[in-house]
């Protein structure tokens, strides 16, 4: 397992640092000779002669001179672009040693690799003026582009600003940082290089899952089991959108529960016969002993939105003691007719909203939620006792105090019936009694993997969600 950490946590890390003695002049030292190293290793794979550093008067700004001067002291060829006027006191320090070039204006020759080291990790709105035209400089300079840290206009929450950097490559320094993972950290990043100059972590970063992490949430079944070792799962899916309650249930059948039994409205109940024989099947109906009876139950996909199904999950909340996964028109009923109904519960409760459905949930605007999406799920989950899956790129997952950003994911997965496939694949490994944060992550990460999987054989575009559940096992036997 890794761990990940916001732009304010990086900072707070790097202050601890040079409190607890390391001098930032150090620091920046060692960032500029990560820096150095990995431009050179650009260079001769890319077969370029040169490098340009375009350069800012911060701290960002002074780990390129760096890496320029160790260049020029190598031989290799290389200038810098600085337009600033003020500097920060560690950037004039190590921009005075620097006695390559430096340019006043935006050049017409061409450089094999540029390096974007004109912001770091204290951006907090969109660039402006000559920067912006620096930045739109690198993004059109058809050179290799290394960003340092990150790329210039990439904010906390990795919302790209207009403009932000679209590098190759980021050589991120000291921690790896939460926005290059999250929104469009993924599209402006490019390949990821954690340089360790030295800085310790001074705060609890979000967990990044790895296979040894999900793979032990599926153990070597023992040969003296049976079907009801592994749990029983409900789906009470179906209605306004029939085919969401067949690839929930399709996907619970294949997360390795021992009972996948499939709840439908009786108009749906005669297309639902035959259509997947290994489910139980019954009609969606008032609860009974029969839904208590489940470990976890995964409703609201492609039900449609009533105060019939409010009332329904009103009752279950407060009858029900198993793990309850809340998805799609559950959500949106929930939204609609009263969010307090989640402080009354008798069971686990896990939410997966995407971006739209948590701003009905929460009243805040999309654009807010993404700004600071890690807090926004967490507050959430604090407040209502529960877990949230806050879908997107890279989904969110916490409990109010743990807190995981999953890290698998392709945009084949972009596609109407993935987060059906998600709450089914999630109420099969809840019913084996995994804790909804844990089970949560392993999901993720599963669907994720089957998206990757998918993508490789059929491409970006092709697949659909019954490609996605076909690669689940595959996913499952992928975990190292």
């Amino acid at each position: 397992m890794k761990h990940i950490y916001s732009n304010e946590q990086m900072r707070r890390a790097d202050a601890a640092t040079i409190a607890a003695g390391t001098p930032s002049l150090v620091l920046m030292e060692r960032a500029g000779m990560a820096l150095a190293e990995a431009v050179s290793d650009a260079m001769r794979a890319n077969g370029a002669n040169d490098a340009l550093f375009v350069c800012g008067g911060g701290n960002n700004g002074g780990d390129g001179f760096v890496a320029a001067r160790l260049l020029q002291e190598r031989g290799v060829e290389v200038a810098v672009l600085c337009l600033a006027k003020k500097f920060s006191a560690d950037c004039e320090a190590v921009r005075a040693k620097y006695r390559g070039e430096v340019l006043g204006r935006i050049p017409r020759r061409r450089y094999g690799v540029i390096v974007d080291c004109l912001f770091g990790t204290g951006l907090t709105r969109p660039i402006e003026g000559e920067n912006a035209a620096l930045v739109d400089f690198v993004n059109n300079c058809g050179a290799y582009v290394i960003a340092c840290d990150l790329p210039s206009g990439l904010l906390e929450g990795g919302i790209a600003g207009d403009p932000c950097v679209k590098a190759d490559e980021t050589v991120t320094m000291g921690l790896r940082k939460q926005s290059l993972l999250l929104a469009d950290g993924d599209d402006c990043a490019g390949k990821i290089t954690v340089a360790e100059i030295g800085i310790s972590p001074v705060d609890a970063g979000a967990e990044v899952w790895e296979d040894a992490d999900v793979k032990a949430l599926f153990p070597k079944r023992r040969s003296n089991s049976h079907k009801g070792t592994y749990g029983t799962a409900s789906i009470l899916a179906g209605g306004t959108y029939s085919g969401a309650a067949f690839l929930a249930a399709g996907a619970c059948l294949k997360s390795g529960a021992g009972y996948t039994k499939l709840c439908v409205t009786e108009e749906l109940f005669p297309y639902a016969i035959g259509r997947l024989p290994a489910v139980v099947l019954r009609p969606f109906q008032a609860i009974d002993g029969d839904i208590l009876a489940s470990d976890s139950i995964a409703i609201g996909m492609g039900t449609g939105i009533s105060e019939r199904l409010y009332a329904y999950l009103v009752e279950l909340l407060g009858v029900y003691t198993g793990t309850l996964i809340l998805d799609a028109d559950a959500l949106n009923a929930i939204a609609t007719y009263g969010v307090e109904v989640l402080k009354s519960k008798a069971c686990r409760v896990i939410v997966t909203p995407h971006p739209k459905e948590f701003s009905r949930l929460t009243g805040k605007s999309v654009a807010e939620i993404l700004r600071n999406a890690v807090e926004e799920a967490r507050a959430f989950a604090s407040e209502y006792a529960l877990t949230v899956l806050l879908k997107n790129n890279h989904t969110i997952i916490t409990d109010g105090t743990r807190l995981a950003i999953n890290p698998t994911g392709s945009p084949a997965l972009a596609k109407g019936g993935s987060g059906d496939v998600l709450s089914g694949l999630l109420a099969g490994i809840c019913a084996r009694k995994i804790s909804p944060f844990e089970a949560g992550c392993g999901a993720c990460y599963l669907l994720g993997r089957a998206g990757e999987i998918v993508a490789r054989k059929m491409g970006e575009y092709s697949p659909d969600s019954t490609d996605v559940i076909a690669a689940l096992p595959e996913a499952i036997c992928s975990l190292s």
